[in-house]
């Protein structure tokens, strides 16, 4: 029986990506003022050009979960035209987003007795969350079944290392991560914090460097420190606006491991609200996170 593969938009895949898994978005909202945006629409070149500028300008952007309209938007003509439907949501332990997607979930099992209909918390977030689609939609290319697929998610979320550093404490502190004292302090200095997605899906910081390139040279070493049979992997990149940061790591893991494929994107605006313009991170297949 066919299934599609649904995600949201804090997945951060790219638009080609999307396209080429089939994949369908849920997009999570954000807000500018008084002006709402999707983080992505169907069809339209992502561009958040204005948005990282705002940020930089310390701008307040205000984030939303997913809504009811948007789950039914994306997941209620899947199940009209006789889809069966494997969502994988964004981290519980960042976001209610993943409750709001089960409550809908809930009523379209009522709705549609005779269609699967199946949740996956990933405990991932970013790029982070993307790999984890990746691998997926491999194992369905593969022949496998939904529930061989979401039992494949549950079994290997835990796997998918997301190591990262934050440029501009600033955000950490307006997000109430950070006192004010620690914020000011830290970058007066050039602190740069390292931080992980642990188990629970929770953010957590796992050292600090002094200074950017020190945070970057880090972000490298993470892969043989916690990495698992890195050669062959296909290793994902995100960035907060830094392109040229982020291909300076990518780099220098391609000199170092026989990698897969290099995929690189924006942090979507709804992460970088809370991470900010700078935030770079690496994300791959580990013996643990």
């Amino acid at each position: 029986m066919s299934f599609k593969i649904v995600t949201d938009s804090c997945a951060n895949l790219t638009d080609k990506q999307i396209e080429e898994y089939g994949v369908e978005i849920i997009s999570l909202k954000y807000h500018i003022k008084d002006e709402e945006f999707d983080s992505y629409i169907k069809g339209k070149k992502t561009d958040y050009a204005r948005t990282y500028k705002l940020l930089r300008e310390k701008e307040m952007i205000t984030t939303s979960l997913v809504s009811r309209e948007s789950c039914d938007s994306v997941i209620l003509p899947l199940l009209e035209n006789g889809e069966d439907v494997l969502i994988l949501s964004f981290s519980s332990g960042l976001s209610g987003t993943y409750q709001n997607i089960r409550l809908a979930v809930e009523d379209y099992k009522e709705k549609f007795p005779q269609r699967k209909i199946m949740l996956v918390d990933t405990l991932c977030a970013s790029l982070g969350e993307g790999l984890l689609v990746h691998y997926c939609v491999k194992e369905k290319n593969k022949g496998k079944t939904i529930e061989e697929v979401a039992a494949w998610a549950e079994e290997n979320k835990g796997s998918i290392c997301h190591i990262f550093t934050i440029e501009d404490l600033f955000f950490l502190k307006r997000g109430g991560r950070l006192s004010g004292t620690s914020a000011v302090l830290g970058t007066l200095i050039g602190i740069k914090p390292m931080l992980y997605t642990a188990d629970d899906g929770k953010l957590y910081v796992t050292g600090k460097v002094r200074g950017r390139k020190a945070s970057m040279d880090a972000l490298v070493d993470s892969l043989e420190k916690q990495g698992k049979n890195i050669d062959g992997q296909d290793i994902f990149i995100v960035h907060g606006d830094c392109e040229q940061d982020a291909l300076y790591v990518g780099n220098e893991i391609k000199k170092k491991y026989k990698i897969g494929n290099m995929v690189y994107n924006l942090i979507d605006p709804v992460i970088a609200a809370h991470a900010g313009p700078g935030t770079l991170a690496v994300f791959f297949i580990g013996k643990e996170r």
